[in-house]
C-alpha cells in the first residue's frame, strides 16, 4: 500500500529540502511519489493504480502519496500547480514529474525508462 507522508516524514525518507540545496534521494529503492487531492476526480482515476503498483512492485520501488490540500508547503516546494503530478525519482539521479492522469502503461514505460525495471 502506498505510504502517506507528512512534511517530517517527507525531509526522512526523500529529501531534506530545509537544509540542502542539491537535490540528494534519501531512499536505497527508487520511489514514485503521487501528489493527489482528495476532491480531484483524475485523482481518483490514477489512485487505484498506485496502489496495484505499490503491490506488483513492492521491494523494487517505493510508492507514497502527498495530499497536496493537507501538505500545502511540500506542494509549494515541488511547484504543484495541477494534480495528479507525479514524481518519479531514480536512485542517484534527478527526479522526473508528470503531470495529468496517466495510465498503467504510462506508468510501467516509465519504470522501464527512469528506473530501469522491467517486468
Amino acid at each position: 500500500m502506498a505510504e502517506h507522508l507528512t512534511k517530517e516524514t517527507f525531509i526522512e525518507k526523500i529529501f531534506d529540502y530545509t537544509t540542502e540545496k542539491e537535490w540528494n534521494y534519501k531512499g536505497e529503492r527508487p520511489a514514485i511519489i503521487d501528489f493527489y487531492a482528495d476532491c480531484c476526480q483524475p485523482c481518483k482515476m490514477v489512485a487505484p493504480i498506485i496502489e496495484e503498483l505499490s503491490e506488483e512492485y513492492k521491494g523494487l520501488v517505493d510508492v507514497y502519496k502527498i495530499d497536496t490540500e493537507d501538505q500545502q508547503e511540500l506542494a509549494g516546494v515541488f511547484g504543484i500547480r495541477s494534480i495528479p503530478s507525479l514524481l518519479f525519482i531514480p536512485v542517484g539521479a534527478q527526479p522526473q514529474m508528470a503531470a495529468g492522469a496517466i495510465p498503467k502503461e504510462g506508468f510501467l514505460n516509465a519504470f522501464e525508462d527512469i528506473f530501469g525495471i522491467k517486468k
